[in-house]
């Protein structure tokens, strides 16, 4: 059996009820490059976490590729050349753009930790905030999103703010109970906030008020509280 080459041991393997095991065993920490290699290809359940922080550089980004992992563990176990190096990135990038999307498809909170950890993605969040598809309910925790706009101030235009926004809780459709309650849970960050999503918020509100029937005391409280998130 070992005459033969990696791929054609680890496809001699297929069949045994033990194989993920079996070709932990044999391959992932075997000396050879090319072994740790093609396992990294070829594991069943996606590539090992250690297979992530190979050393070396080639097998690192095969099962970046090829990992289940969450976006974060994923970005931080990969090889640091990897990251640095534009012409090695090219080799995640397809990857690498899915999990921005889900991560920008999900609360911000991961995406802030994983360009904070690789500020060099910023480019490709940026993308995906502005042409990424919302398919989940998730929006935007707010001080991820003021994170994510700080990082991003040297990108900002009409688009990408636009997608940010579009991220964002909205507030059109609240009863009244609810606008109130949002509008307190905005007002006590306001002064952590990012300036746009103040006056997002400020103005969604002030349009919401408007459009709404309330008793003149409710929307004097209201008011008051749209006038506090102005600050």
């Amino acid at each position: 059996m070992y005459d033969l080459s990696y791929k054609e041991e680890i496809e001699a393997l297929k069949d045994e009820p033990d194989f993920e095991t079996r070709g932990d065993e044999l391959y992932l920490y075997h000396e050879d490059d090319e072994a740790r290699l093609e396992w990294a290809f070829y594991r069943p359940s996606g590539s090992h976490p250690e297979q992530v922080s190979d050393k070396n550089v080639m097998v690192s980004i095969m099962a970046f590729n090829h990992s289940r992992l969450g976006a974060y563990e994923r970005f931080t176990r990969l090889h640091p050349d990897v990251i640095a190096n534009d012409r090695l990135r090219v080799k995640v990038r397809n990857r690498s753009r899915m999990l921005f999307r889900a991560m920008v498809d999900n609360d911000f909170t991961e995406l802030v930790q994983v360009l904070q950890y690789a500020p060099v993605f910023i480019d490709m969040a940026c993308d995906q905030v502005i042409n990424g598809r919302i398919w989940n309910e998730h929006y935007a925790d707010l001080g991820a999103a003021t994170s994510f706009l700080g990082m991003a101030e040297a990108h900002l235009d009409d688009k990408l703010v636009d997608g940010v926004k579009r991220r964002l809780q909205p507030v059109k459709k609240f009863s009244y109970d609810e606008a109130k309650a949002y509008l307190e849970t905005l007002s006590k960050q306001a002064q952590n906030l990012h300036p746009l999503l103040k006056a997002h918020y400020t103005e969604a509100y002030e349009t919401w008020v408007e459009k709404t029937q309330l008793h003149p005391l409710q929307r004097i409280a209201l008011q008051k509280q749209i006038a506090a998130l102005k600050e």
